[in-house]
């Protein structure tokens, strides 16, 4: 900076006392962000703040090792994260996981839910019907009593598509991130490492 001083970035976790009553057990919270705009480091500080040392914790991945790009990215974010964190591979039947698994853990990440969509088109189920679906995550999710946080893309801010199934998509991502943002007790955007606090 031109005044000399050092800017230090503040997480997340040290603002203290502002975010500890919302970052509960129980609690919801919608992580939004472009691609690479660090939305799975801040979904990582969120899950995390306050919890104690070996606390249990779940990252259920909805990606799939379809390619090496892919493996090495999934890699990647699996060394990012620590060995604190469980894996599950779960890229289709989110709410079943939750169903049987959600209670044995405190705090639970779910990265990513655009990526599910994806899966659940691969695997023929019509987008009318996808509202149903995440209608039956939401009731698991808070069945499990866990504070989960699920991290998600906004693709709205791009250019438009030129096919006409990616704009489909598009417009299926928005509408599930907002059934979603709006049953959240909060919600961040996330841009370059910095989440901002949306609701």
């Amino acid at each position: 900076m031109g005044n000399g001083k050092t800017v230090k970035r503040k997480t997340i976790a040290s603002r203290g006392t502002r975010h500890a009553s919302r970052l509960r057990r129980g609690r919801l919270i919608l992580v939004i962000g472009g691609a690479s705009s660090g939305k799975s480091a801040a979904a990582l500080d969120l899950a995390g703040q306050g919890l104690p040392k070996g606390a249990a914790r779940a990252f259920v991945a909805t990606g799939q090792a379809l390619d090496d790009e892919m493996t090495v990215r999934i890699r990647r974010h699996q060394a990012s994260r620590g060995s604190e964190w469980k894996t599950a591979e779960v890229p289709v039947d989110l709410a079943g996981w939750f169903e049987e698994q959600g209670r044995q853990y405190c705090a639970i990440i779910v990265d990513c839910l655009t990526l599910w969509l994806s899966n659940l088109r691969e695997q023929g189920l019509a987008d009318a019907l996808v509202s149903d679906r995440v209608s039956g995550l939401l009731r698991a999710i808070r069945k499990s009593s866990s504070r989960v946080v699920i991290v998600t893309n906004e693709l709205g801010l791009g250019l438009v598509p030129l096919d006409a199934s990616s704009r489909l998509f598009r417009d299926l991502a928005g509408q599930v991130n907002q059934q979603i943002a709006a049953e959240a007790d909060d919600v961040y955007f996330v841009m370059s490492g910095l989440p901002v606090q949306v609701k």
